[in-house]
């Protein structure tokens, strides 16, 4: 009688190699609360699209107010960030705490770069009398824009509440949870204003 067997991946002295299972990066509620932010940040931009749809002209009139050059700036801030992030994760798997800090460091500094940019925009559209009943548009720009201003602010408390424990070697093998999770949310920040930039900045 003729057996089949199955092999299985060998390491060294023929000992079997560990095969890592897939998971889910970070908290399943982070994944959960993310989707449920970008559910509402779509009816926002549907509710933007239609309003636009209505009101062609009046929205790309006030549309070419706006500074886009401190949306192409806080664009280039916020994806330096995320590949901050990014390497502050890889630099946690390898153990390697310092390295991760500074790297979550530097995403620090670049979000604050973006709070500060936007600031900037605030200050000149209120310093224009602009406000969320001057216009359509307006209401759409402040609303949609605040909305993600204040996703950054959150996000950037994370990010220092992670730059601490990775100061501390709190992240490693086994225990990257919290550092996944952070960084999670922050891509989220990250890709809503993708879609936020061009959609309220640049397409006519």
């Amino acid at each position: 009688m003729e057996t089949t067997s199955t092999s299985l991946p060998h390491g060294t002295a023929g000992h079997p190699t560990p095969v890592a299972e897939p998971r889910l990066a970070g908290d399943l509620a982070i994944w959960v609360f993310i989707m449920a932010e970008l559910l509402a940040f779509g009816a926002f931009f549907a509710a933007y699209a239609f309003t636009r749809a209505n009101n062609i002209e009046l929205f790309n009139a006030e549309q070419a107010g706006l500074d886009r050059t401190a949306g192409a700036i806080n664009t280039i801030l916020l994806l330096t960030s995320s590949y901050f992030v990014v390497r502050a994760v890889q630099a946690a798997e390898l153990r390697a705490a310092r390295a991760a800090a500074n790297w979550l460091l530097a995403a620090i500094v670049t979000g604050l770069g973006f709070i500060v940019v936007k600031l900037g925009e605030y200050a000149a559209a209120f310093a224009h009398d602009i406000s969320l009943s001057s216009s359509p548009f307006h209401m759409f720009y402040l609303s949609l824009t605040f909305f993600h201003f204040m996703h950054v602010i959150l996000g950037l408390v994370i990010l220092v509440a992670m730059w601490n424990n990775a100061r501390q070697g709190r992240y490693g093998p086994g225990d990257m949870n919290g550092i996944e999770t952070g960084a999670a949310y922050w891509h989220m920040v990250d890709l809503v204003w993708l879609i936020l930039f061009p959609l309220v900045y640049v397409i006519h």
